[in-house]
């Protein structure tokens, strides 16, 4: 197996490199083994959004206190609370970074929330999944998926296809109001010749599922899946891959709909009005690098950089990467935002209505 390189090991080599991003108005250029260096000297990073529980945060933290002695808090919001933290708060603020999903990281640069810091692992992130000037970057995906259980379903779906010709129950959430639930929609919108602006082929699709009788709207939680009242499930790869380990991983497959899906994910955004911008900066530095992508992928988070090595572990944890040949990420934002507004409407005139 390859050498996990550390992060030490990274900032060292990386040393020589200056990277350039802003303080407020001014510009400054600071060197990695600088920034360290002011990052210790705050001595503390706060963070919203990044809760242990969540994407294995709690080891990137612990990391963050055993290598360069950051002491770190967290205050668990949703995205759109941390981007109104930072936007009340200005110089007052008690939040250096937090974690956002997808679309909010352009909302937090257009609400001049938000300071750049591009990692020395840049070059590795792919275009769609970052801001050009550093403002943003996605640390790790999620993709709509099938989970199905394999007591009451004899042949897991593989494709939408294969989900319309089954003979069990979908559960789809709440759509309308749940995030995961509109995704699988625009998921099904981009696997039968639809996008962002354009919902109606999903909506045909999961029209013919409630005609069936076989849409379900059972919470595809936990404690739902575990007592055996969901059969097949749509969700993020991420929470099927985690419930299926918690309860009994032969029980249930998961895999993404090989004609198609959806792909999203969540990026830092770094306080403008930070009190500790460096502990925020090389937070961020940490969480691209070998071990803070390993650290989220051991929390069923999977990592944007896909060139390095997981341990066996970890990779265990996860799809392969075969499975996520026909996923698009979101590339209109506004038209889906305009999108996902109209949904409750039509998903009660085009799918509720059939519902048997």
């Amino acid at each position: 197996m390859k050498p996990i390189c550390t992060t030490q090991t990274l900032l060292k080599t990386a040393s020589l490199i200056s990277l350039a991003f802003t303080f407020g108005a001014a510009a400054k250029t600071q060197s990695l083994d600088e920034l360290t260096a002011a990052a210790k000297s705050e001595g503390q990073v706060y963070s919203v959004g990044m809760p242990d529980s969540w994407a294995n945060w709690k080891d990137t933290w612990r990391d963050l206190d055993s290598k360069y002695h950051l002491q770190h808090q967290d205050t668990d919001m949703s995205s759109a609370q941390e981007i109104a933290k930072f936007a009340a708060e200005k110089k007052n603020a008690t939040a250096d970074i937090g974690d956002v999903g997808f679309a909010f990281g352009r909302i937090a640069v257009q609400k001049g929330v938000a300071q750049p810091y591009k990692p020395s692992t840049w070059n590795e992130i792919p275009d769609w999944a970052k801001d050009k000037d550093g403002y943003w970057a996605l640390a790790y995906t999620g993709t709509i998926a099938f989970m199905s259980n394999n007591n009451l379903v004899k042949n897991p779906p593989k494709t939408w296809a294969d989900l319309l010709q089954g003979k069990y129950k979908v559960t789809v959430g709440d759509v309308g109001v749940a995030s995961q639930a509109n995704n699988a929609v625009l998921a099904a919108a981009f696997a039968n010749g639809g996008n962002e602006s354009n919902l109606k082929p999903a909506l045909k699709f999961f029209g013919k599922l409630a005609q069936q009788g076989r849409l379900s709207f059972t919470d595809p939680s936990l404690a739902n899946l575990e007592k055996g009242e969901v059969e097949v499930a749509i969700l993020w790869d991420f929470n099927a891959l985690n419930y299926r380990d918690k309860i009994d991983r032969s029980r249930f497959t998961v895999s993404i709909p090989q004609d198609g899906s959806v792909i999203s994910g969540y990026t830092t955004i770094i306080n403008k009005y930070a009190k500790n911008p460096n502990a925020a900066k090389l937070a961020r530095e940490y969480i691209f690098s070998d071990q803070g992508q390993i650290n989220l992928a051991n929390g069923y988070a999977r990592p944007i950089r896909t060139n390095i090595e997981l341990p066996a572990e970890t990779k265990a944890k996860l799809l392969d990467n075969t499975q996520y040949k026909n996923v698009h990420p979101i590339s209109n934002f506004n038209a889906w935002e305009k999108s996902a507004r109209r949904l409750p409407r039509q998903w009660q005139e085009n799918v509720l209505i059939h519902q048997q």
